[in-house]
């Protein structure tokens, strides 16, 4: 299978969008996938307040024109939201994938080929008051500085109970039941619980004289990936985890692992084949 492209956490950065268009269009990828927070991150005061709408303005109009250039060729786009992307905003993405210009995947099953693509958008609690995409991880633990899923605020109506008890573990087991894995890729905005996927810079920080834990991913992530085996799972959330740990691919068992966030100015491009997803390369630029 030729090459697909994976970026994530582009948070509305026009540049980093444009210099994407331009590779797709450069190097006609079969697929491409994007991770999530992909909203300027003043997406909810611009809700609020009825600022410009990025979704509109920018983001479907960019697709649309690569769409028409490329024509037959344009690849297969699959994508979900993240923790800082307004929930209230996902109707526009879900109208987008009706028109055919992307596949919205969260909490969603699709294809590609004969591989299977899984996504899920929820992180596990964190310090931010955005709690459309929080979920609790394995119980209803709040780690040491963090906010509670049932704190915060939400831009969506949500009932009490899925705020109250629902969790990425049991969201992870319903998404994919019982299917085999040794041909699915997950879309996961959290990255997997104490890995070099996950490190973030919280050295030497405390929160009420409690030290603050520096793996800030998902243990139902990390425990789903151990048991279940996928190949090939895509994450991104904790910018600095690559600069931090020196790592942005590992592998759990015979699963390859990636992190495509990154926190300096530049694209941060995964090219990766599905056949072979070890041999991932990352480009800056």
């Amino acid at each position: 299978m030729p090459t697909c492209f994976f970026a994530t956490d582009l948070h509305g950065r026009t540049d980093r969008y444009d210099k994407l268009l331009t590779s797709i269009v450069r190097h006609r990828p079969t697929a491409v996938f994007l991770g999530g927070d992909l909203l300027p991150r003043s997406a909810l005061s611009a809700i609020q307040f009825g600022h410009e709408d990025f979704i509109q303005d920018y983001l479907i109009p960019a697709f649309t024109r690569i769409r028409d250039v490329l024509g037959e060729h344009y690849p297969d786009i699959f994508l979900i939201l993240g923790n800082d992307d307004p929930r209230r905003c996902e109707e526009d993405f879900v109208t987008a994938a009706a028109n055919g210009l992307w596949h919205y995947v969260h909490e969603q099953k699709s294809l590609l080929g004969n591989f299977a693509i899984y996504g899920l958008a929820y992180v596990p609690p964190t310090p931010f008051l955005l709690k459309d995409w929080e979920r609790y991880d394995v119980s209803r633990y709040v780690p040491p500085g963090c906010v509670s899923p049932e704190e915060g605020s939400r831009t969506v109506p949500t009932e009490e109970s899925e705020i109250k008890w629902a969790t990425i573990q049991k969201d992870l087991a319903a998404l994919v039941g019982e299917d085999p894995l040794d041909r699915a890729v997950l879309l996961l905005h959290t990255p997997p619980c104490d890995t070099p996927l996950d490190r973030a810079a919280l050295d030497g920080k405390t929160y009420e004289h409690v030290p603050l834990d520096m793996h800030v991913g998902s243990i139902a992530v990390k425990r789903f990936i151990e048991e279940r085996q996928p190949l090939l799972t895509l994450h991104g959330h904790i910018h600095e985890s690559a600069r931090l740990s020196g790592e942005w691919k590992i592998r759990i068992g015979r699963t390859v692992s990636i992190n495509g966030a990154h926190d300096g100015p530049e694209l941060a491009l995964v090219h990766f084949d599905l056949e072979s997803p070890e041999s991932a390369t990352r480009d800056l630029f």
